[in-house]
């Protein structure tokens, strides 16, 4: 893959206006798919299955089988539109997108083309200086989600490369809302942090529904974001680009930053833009060109025949709309007093994408300001490291778990650390990794005391000046005793030992 120039980000603000546009999938926790009975693998708690075993005749489009409409995905999609500011369709209906998909047997999608269940919504969106983006909606519509691929051989298990692929179809026909904007202007140089914001925002949406789990790295949630650049004062559009499944709020920032470097270098240079879907690479950290973007007309939609209109009622989208939580932005609000966050605290765990995180985390029992600590700090380290996102290395129980053993006084700062690690890297939850690696604690004193003495008897100057009333010197032979124990003993614990040790030593 040839690499792409690219102009400086400035200059090419300079010389460009940013338009964007974001399709946002959010797969809905539904029991079962979307018009089958097959078990949904991305309902809430949903083990992973062996492949191409949730699967009936209407998933793989067998002569003979009628998909049902799932009733709950419905209330699903019309609670999402109503908390997306969306009108809500008196009756909408589906239809079919034929294209050729690998990963749907029956080689079309039932979607949702002319006649979407919502429409004309506005969702508010804050970057992290505190302006506030109005982001309008064009329609938010029911459809079903393809199947899997995987592809075998190569370097980089893409399709680039690979000697043969392998489809699962276990996902085939699981409930999909897809959430379209309209275009997107006047963002200028904040382009890359407003597609993280939205994005953020709309998962946000999603959990205080309680729709989907809405974890990117698991594809519950992803974002196709389209970029083009106008030149600045033209007035005139440009030919955008698609970045398809782009799935951490990481990398919907930085594909967008990178299209803009990309294109802009392109049209200075007097080159055209193709019109075309790319694929986004997590690791080297830029897009590759995919297949020319096609129209709707390229998709020959037509009504689904197999289907009757949904028409939801006026009484069933008034009791869900009385249903839906409060605005985000009255949630923060409430969030931040409740827990005394000060401005710069809360604005920073909203901005880190984590205002979820901490939230379930102090639901599930956490102080906020530890729950905060915690996420802001060692797993925010991690996952910069990582270069993924902080959600997908833990769940807010186990941050929890692991905040309730340190203020138990069964793991310190130190061994906590130890056992997130061991958390992250799949041993179990902190309990059980705390049994496993044997990092409790100790809490037995005749052992600290027998560390302690040999630690003051190959120091003699720090007894003695410990016995001269400078207690700071108390530090080293604390550090010492850390280290022989392994971090495993509480620091405050040794220190009060020291100082009885070294008082009656010196009597």
């Amino acid at each position: 893959m040839a690499t792409a120039e690219l102009m400086d980000y400035d200059k090419a603000l300079e010389l460009f206006e940013p338009v964007l546009g974001f399709e946002v999938h959010v797969e809905l926790g539904t029991q079962t798919k979307m018009f089958s009975d097959a078990p949904n693998p991305a309902a809430f708690g949903a083990v992973a299955a062996e492949p191409n075993t949730q699967i009936t005749p209407v998933d793989l489009g067998l002569p003979g089988s009628l998909p049902v409409v799932n009733e709950q995905a419905v209330k699903y999609s019309i609670s999402l539109g109503l908390a997306l500011g969306c009108s809500i369709a008196e009756t909408s209906r589906f239809a079919r997108k034929n294209y050729f998909y690998p990963d749907l047997a029956k080689n079309y999608q039932i979607s949702q083309f002319d006649e979407p269940i919502a429409y004309d919504g506005e969702v508010e969106v804050e970057l992290a200086d505190g302006r506030v983006f109005q982001i309008p909606i064009e329609r938010a519509h029911m459809e079903e989600d393809a199947g899997k691929l995987t592809h075998v051989g190569g370097a980089t298990g893409r399709i680039q490369g690979a000697e043969y692929s392998l489809v699962d179809y276990n996902r085939a026909g699981v409930p999909l809302v897809e959430i379209v904007t309209k275009m997107i202007t006047g963002a200028e140089k904040d382009a890359p942090e407003l597609a993280k914001a939205y994005v953020s925002t709309i998962r946000d949406i999603v959990l205080s529904l309680g729709i989907s789990e809405a974890r990117m790295e698991r594809g519950n949630l992803r974002c196709d974001a389209n970029i083009s650049l106008s030149p600045r004062g033209s007035g005139k559009l440009g030919t955008r680009t698609e970045t398809k499944n782009v799935n951490s709020l990481r990398s919907v920032e930085r594909a967008i930053r990178y299209e803009i470097q990309r294109q802009a270098a392109i049209l200075h240079k007097g080159g055209t833009i193709t019109q075309e879907t790319r694929h986004w690479h997590e690791d080297t950290g830029v897009t590759s060109a995919g297949r020319p973007k096609s129209d709707a007309d390229d998709y020959r939609y037509f009504p689904e025949p197999d289907l009757l209109p949904v028409v939801p009622g006026a009484a069933l989208i008034e009791q869900l709309r009385e249903a839906l939580p409060e605005k985000p932005s009255i949630r923060r609000k409430r969030l931040q007093e409740a827990w005394s966050f000060t401005d710069l605290e809360f604005r920073d765990v909203v901005n880190a994408g984590l205002l979820v995180e901490v939230e379930q985390t102090v639901a599930e029992g956490a102080m906020a300001q530890s729950a905060r600590k915690w996420w802001m700090g060692e797993i925010a380290r991690i996952a910069n490291e990582r270069g993924v996102d902080a959600a997908s290395l833990v769940t807010p129980l186990d941050v929890s778990s692991l905040i309730a053993l340190i203020d138990s006084g069964e793991l310190t700062d130190r061994l906590a650390r130890q056992v997130l690690e061991g958390v992250i890297a799949g041993e179990g939850t902190p309990t059980e990794v705390v049994a496993s690696r044997g990092l409790k604690v100790v809490s037995d004193d005749g052992a600290l005391i027998a560390a302690i003495d040999e630690a003051l008897a190959s120091q003699p100057d720090v007894l003695e000046k410990i016995r001269e009333g400078k207690v700071q010197a108390a530090g080293a032979v604390i550090g010492a005793v850390m280290k022989a124990m392994k971090g495993s003993a509480d620091a405050a614990r040794v220190r009060e030992l020291v100082l009885e040790r070294a008082g009656s030593q010196g009597n």
